[in-house]
């Protein structure tokens, strides 16, 4: 059984891996880029699960199989390529502020309501600590800020680098038989759709082949993981689905020397900053959430950038020394007028799987998108 699928960033790689283990598929993957290019490159590889306020339904059991499926996934890949993927076990701390959007909650309730989500943790096997500010001195003694009453501790959370983990993915991918054709592309809009789909002439539709830069390609699947090039693909097809980017920008600080405790160095993450250590006193610092025009279009703004580095220090007053490695800047795939992600046939096609529009997640969701992705296919 042939496979195309279309996009290799960390969801398209996961796929790929994953489908790699079952007998029998003939596997193709398409990307007009290098791998892990687009939101890929860009993401800060945090992985928010435990900590999430999802409790129950799709949402947190993709995030809990993801989180599981991790801490077997990084030796495998390891194992199997030589190659390392950096992967922090040290967890992610939350800070938690008394809550400006709600005054009239205090610091109390704010505690009462992560009490309750550790209790929920608990029972459902998974830790999580609340402390209080005097706590939170204790083990992250850079931390300091007036307004903060303590912070909630994910032991089992974790952070990668999710360039080392794509580009692990697609090694070990090849190493099972998976070709991957870089630097083609599926025909763009220029193309009438009339050429660029054969539809067999049945009452469930079925895609036949597609066209790319390197002439027709047949398959029985088709899986389109292309982040934002889902939508011109999806249109091409006569069903949009509208994947909308989100601009995120990030920085590269370097100190010089650790921040607090050398021994304990988890993610530090607070009103929306995430303060991530790359060992030897370097830190990356993100991200920012800038949407876009009507049009789609979006441009990174400087001053948003300076805020968000102000915000890291005003957590982390040491970090006024750091310089500045580099910043970066990329585009999150977010659908519209949908929950993220899609992870769904095509409506009108028995063969086309959409795994797409996993907004910030998905470094966190491609083990558990790779899985669906696998079900579908197998046990359609």
């Amino acid at each position: 059984m042939n496979v195309v699928i279309i996009g290799c960033g960390v969801v398209g790689a996961a796929i790929a891996y994953q489908l790699s283990q079952v007998k029998g598929l003939n596997i193709t993957v398409f990307d007009k880029n290098q791998p892990a290019q687009g939101s890929t490159a860009a993401a800060l590889g945090v992985l928010m699960g435990v900590i999430s306020h999802k409790i129950k339904g799709k949402a947190w059991q993709m995030r809990q199989e993801s989180i599981q499926r991790y801490e077997t996934l990084i030796p495998e890949l390891e194992g199997i390529t030589g190659r390392k993927i950096p992967f922090n076990r040290q967890g992610i701390v939350m800070l938690l502020s008394e809550n400006s959007e709600h005054p009239l909650e205090s610091g109390v309730e704010v505690m009462t309501e992560w009490e309750q989500l550790r209790e929920v943790r608990k029972s459902q096997g998974w830790q999580l600590a609340v402390w209080d500010k005097e706590k939170l001195q204790e083990f992250c003694p850079q931390i300091n800020h007036p307004n903060l009453i303590g912070a909630v501790y994910s032991p089992q959370d974790r952070q990668l680098n999710p360039t080392a983990l794509t580009l692990a993915l697609v090694d070990a991918a090849q190493r099972n038989g998976v070709k991957f054709k870089f630097g083609v592309s599926v025909k763009n809009n220029q193309t009438p759709s009339s050429q660029l789909i054969q539809i067999s002439p049945t009452v469930t539709e079925q895609l036949k082949s597609i066209e790319t830069s390197e002439g027709t390609i047949n398959a029985d699947w088709f899986i389109v993981a292309a982040g934002l090039g889902s939508t011109l693909l999806t249109t091409q097809l006569n069903h949009k689905v509208h994947i909308r980017p989100v601009l995120g920008q990030a920085l590269y600080l370097s100190l010089g020397r650790f921040l607090g405790n050398p021994e304990f160095q988890p993610v530090v993450t607070g009103n929306d900053v995430h303060l991530v250590p790359m060992g030897s006193g370097d830190y990356w610092v993100g991200a920012t959430v800038e949407f876009p025009n009507d049009e789609d279009e979006i441009f990174a703004k400087k001053e948003l950038l300076e805020s968000l580095r102000q915000e890291a220090i005003a957590l982390c007053p040491d970090l006024a020394a750091a310089k500045v490695l580099r910043t970066w800047s990329g585009l999150r795939p977010r659908p519209e007028g949908r929950p993220a992600p899609v992870i769904d046939k095509l409506p009108g096609f028995s063969n086309i799987i959409l795994a797409t529009g996993h907004y910030r997640n998905g470094v966190l969701l491609a083990p558990a998108t790779a899985s669906a992705v696998q079900k579908m296919i197998v046990s359609p």
